[in-house]
């Protein structure tokens, strides 16, 4: 009798085609176009899919969901319109199922809230559970449940053709075997040497969570550092939440530098300008990088820089001054005392040093990808192909360039980065702008079909 289809031939074990580890909005976005191949292929062509997210719900970047922020990216760039404008998870289709059509229209901008966009986002991922569901199981999510080792399943001939994905829920242990990995491990905080988080030392990640813990109680002063965006709106929400708190910002710039969101200079968020980037020798892409890092990396919304300066000139022409400005400074030392934390800020100029004591000290000091050596470990991590610099060695379709195991078992499972490919695949790699063409080059490429063509990108990042 032959081995049915979805039996690994070396287990009685079910093997899924593609599992994904993490469910934030890079592999929701494959999961709808898993989920839109599959309604368009017969039953024996589908593809079956699960994937695996440690968080309880749906949720991302919570903490920064702040009641006045806007996102810095159209509403057309979502999770599929760039791909396939007809797709019934547009952020348009969410407005319509919502009752907000008109309405939206009528508020005259490309850029909705932080927080509708998130709604938008649980509405499709609830959607992708519900289809997949419906579809019979062919694409499942699982929450509350951790991935914890990714390795490989020797098979014939001296191959690996699958993977194991060790899950984790509590004590339980499990594992799903895959023919293909797509691995979306989401954004790691970064913090300066030496700083370790706390109850008064936080990351710019946890800021709602922690400023409720201060709900009925008025703080005297909080420190932030950081001179980007997530810093910036971090200031201005301290300084409107707590109306007689000070606020002082440390950053290493004269001020707030601000962003470019010109039409030319957002070509960069194009989706052509990955093709671009890909093939572009090394000098090149450094200089890209370099050339258009003030449209992501460390600048502010202009509107923002100006609000927060008229605030603070308002408050001096008053003799208020709450929102303070410890420019071309750092944070030599912080000490966290229990009741208060103790900053040493210096400054860069002449290196005098002034110590703040403040209720809290709030580091938004940035992000970096997630290392998915962690989960592939010193079993397949050792295959998987490095460049010139030692960094992983990305396809054009996102894949891995595998090799071989230690014991000469050649890996040819797929194994799918989402995140860790700015150096391949340029500026986009961790942000909203691509994941519609990308979640259709990676779907793409599990499945043989053509790769999706992207509609004229907008204007706007």
């Amino acid at each position: 009798m032959a081995t049915p289809a979805n039996v690994h031939p070396h287990s009685d074990e079910e093997i899924l085609d593609v599992v994904g580890v993490g469910f934030g909005p890079s592999n929701l976005g494959v999961a709808i176009a898993l989920l839109e191949h599959n309604a368009s292929v017969p039953a024996k062509h589908r593809v079956t899919a699960r994937f695996v997210e440690r968080q309880a719900r749906f949720g991302w970047h919570r903490g920064m969901l702040l009641e006045d922020a806007t996102m810095q990216v159209s509403y057309l760039k979502d999770l599929v319109t760039l791909r396939n404008p007809t797709s019934g998870f547009s952020f348009l289709a969410y407005l319509h199922d919502r009752e907000r059509l008109a309405d939206f229209i009528n508020y005259g901008s490309s850029f909705p809230t932080r927080r509708e966009f998130h709604d938008y986002l649980e509405w499709a991922a609830a959607r992708v559970v519900e289809t997949g569901a419906a579809a019979g199981g062919n694409i499942d999510v699982d929450y509350g449940r951790e991935v914890v080792e990714i390795a490989a399943v020797p098979g014939d001939g001296g191959t690996v053709d699958a993977v194991d994905v060790v899950v984790r829920t509590g004590e339980r242990v499990e594992r799903l075997r895959a023919r293909n990995v797509i691995l979306a491990c989401g954004l790691t905080p970064v913090l300066p040497d030496g700083v370790r988080l706390g109850g008064r030392v936080w990351h710019n990640r946890d800021l709602l969570f922690r400023t409720r813990e201060l709900s009925g109680t008025e703080p005297a002063r909080f420190a932030v550092v950081g001179a980007g965006q997530s810093a910036a709106e971090t200031v201005a929400h301290l300084h409107r939440t707590f109306p007689t708190a000070e606020v002082h910002a440390v950053f290493a710039r004269y001020g707030y530098s601000p962003a470019d969101d010109s039409s030319f200079a957002n070509r960069i968020f194009d989706p052509a300008a990955v093709d671009d980037f890909y093939t572009a020798p090394e000098e090149v892409k450094g200089r890209i990088l370099g050339y258009h890092a003030n449209t992501n990396y460390s600048v502010v919304d202009p509107e923002l820089i100006e609000d927060l300066y008229r605030t603070h000139y308002h408050e001096r022409v008053a003799g208020a001054e709450r929102l303070r400005f410890r420019n071309v400074s750092r944070v030599a030392d912080v000490v966290d005392v229990g009741d208060r934390v103790e900053l040493a800020v210096e400054s860069l100029i002449d290196g005098s040093r002034e110590v703040i004591s403040a209720e809290a000290v709030v580091y938004a000091t940035g992000y970096r990808a997630t290392d998915p050596l962690a989960l592939l470990g010193d079993g397949l991590g050792p295959a998987c192909g490095r460049d010139e610099q030692g960094r992983l060695d990305v396809r054009r379709d996102y894949r891995l360039d595998t090799g071989t195991l230690t014991d000469g078992s050649r890996v040819r499972a797929g194994i799918y980065l989402q995140g860790p490919t700015e150096h391949t695949h340029g500026i986009t790699s961790t942000l909203l702008s691509n994941i519609a063409v990308r979640s259709g080059e990676i779907v793409a490429s599990l499945t043989g079909a053509p790769a999706p063509v992207a509609v004229a990108a907008a204007a706007a990042v």
